[in-house]
C-alpha cells in the first residue's frame, strides 16, 4: 500500500513540475506570438478564479472578517505572486532564453531561505549563508553570460534583469506563505491570494492595452491561455497538494529541482535553444548553493 501511494506521488509531482517547466515554455511561445504578457496573465488568473469560485466562495464569505483582519498580508501576497511574479516571468521571455530563466528561478528556494533569516522566521546557519552566496554567484554569471565586461559596463539583458525581480518575489511570497498558518483551505486560501492580485493587475492590464498591446482572439492566444490556467495554474496547484499529503513536504520539494532541467530540455527541443558554458558554470555554482543551503548542522 505504501509503494503504491509512493508511486501515485511521484506521479503526481512529476506532472506539476512538467506543467510548470511547460509555463516557461508557453510563455516563450506567447512572446513569438505578440501575445502582451500582462494580459495573458491577467486571462490566465481571471479564468482560474472563476473556475475555482464554485467551490470556494461559500468558504470565503464564511471567512471574511478573518480575510477583512488579515488584508494588508493578502495584498502582499496577491502582488507578490499573482500580481508581479507570474506578469514578469512572460515579460522577461520576451527577451531572454527559457534556460537562462529557469536557472535564475532555480534559486529560490536558495533566497527563501536568505528572506525568512531577515524576517526572523528561520534561523540561518554557516552553510545557508555559504549556499546563498553562491547561488547568486550561479546568477551573476548567468546575467554577465561570464563576460565580466557585461558587468562593468552594466550592459545586461533586460529580460534577465526583469527576472531577477520575479526570482525576489516568488521568494518573498513563498517566504510569507509559510510565515503563520491560514484559517482557509488550501483552494480557498488561492482564491483569496488570487482575487488580491487581480485587483492589481487590473490596472496593468488597461495601461498595457491603452499603451496599444492588444490581444487577438485567434487560436494561438485560445490554446496558449488554455494551458496556462488548466495546466500550470490548476491541474498543478491541486497535484501538489495531493503529492505533498502523499508523501510530505520535504520529499515532494526534492521535485522542483527537476523542473530547470525540463524546461531546458523543452527549450532544447522546441526553440533550439543552446545550452551554453556560463549556462553550465551558473547552475554548478546555484547547485552547489541549494545543496548547501540543505546541508545540516
Amino acid at each position: 500500500m505504501k509503494k503504491q501511494s509512493n508511486f501515485l506521488a511521484y506521479i503526481f509531482l512529476l506532472l506539476t513540475v512538467t506543467f510548470w517547466a511547460g509555463n516557461f515554455i508557453v510563455g516563450k511561445l506567447a512572446s513569438f506570438y505578440e501575445i502582451p504578457p500582462f494580459s495573458l496573465n491577467f486571462y490566465r488568473w481571471f479564468f482560474a478564479w472563476l473556475i475555482l469560485a464554485p467551490f470556494t466562495i461559500p468558504e470565503i464569505l464564511k471567512k471574511k472578517e478573518y480575510i477583512i483582519k488579515n488584508y494588508k498580508l493578502f495584498i502582499i501576497l496577491g502582488v507578490t505572486s499573482i500580481t508581479i511574479f507570474n506578469s514578469i516571468v512572460y515579460y522577461s521571455l520576451n527577451f531572454t532564453q527559457v534556460i537562462s530563466g529557469v536557472l535564475m528561478i532555480s534559486t529560490i528556494p536558495v533566497m527563501i531561505m536568505f528572506f525568512s533569516s531577515i524576517l526572523k522566521i528561520e534561523k540561518t546557519n554557516l552553510f545557508q549563508i555559504i549556499g546563498v552566496i553562491l547561488s547568486f554567484i550561479g546568477v551573476i554569471t548567468i546575467l554577465t553570460k561570464a563576460n565580466f565586461e557585461i558587468l562593468k559596463n552594466l550592459d545586461f539583458n533586460k529580460g534577465d534583469i526583469t527576472m531577477v525581480l520575479a526570482m525576489f518575489s516568488w521568494a518573498l511570497y513563498s517566504t510569507l506563505l509559510k510565515k503563520q498558518k491560514y484559517e482557509l483551505s488550501q483552494l480557498s486560501l488561492l482564491q483569496t491570494i488570487m482575487s488580491f492580485g487581480l485587483i492589481f493587475l487590473i490596472p496593468v492590464y488597461f495601461i498595457e492595452y491603452k499603451i496599444g498591446f492588444r490581444i487577438n482572439l485567434d487560436a494561438p492566444f485560445i490554446l496558449i491561455l488554455s494551458y496556462v490556467v488548466l495546466f500550470p495554474g490548476l491541474a498543478s496547484f491541486i497535484l501538489w497538494i495531493k503529492g505533498i499529503s502523499l508523501i510530505g513536504a520535504n520529499r515532494s520539494g526534492v521535485f522542483l529541482h527537476l523542473m530547470p532541467i525540463l524546461s531546458a530540455i523543452m527549450a532544447m527541443i522546441f526553440f533550439s535553444e543552446k545550452f551554453m558554458f556560463y549556462h553550465m558554470l551558473g547552475a554548478c555554482f546555484i547547485i552547489t548553493g541549494i545543496l548547501l543551503s540543505n546541508k545540516k548542522v
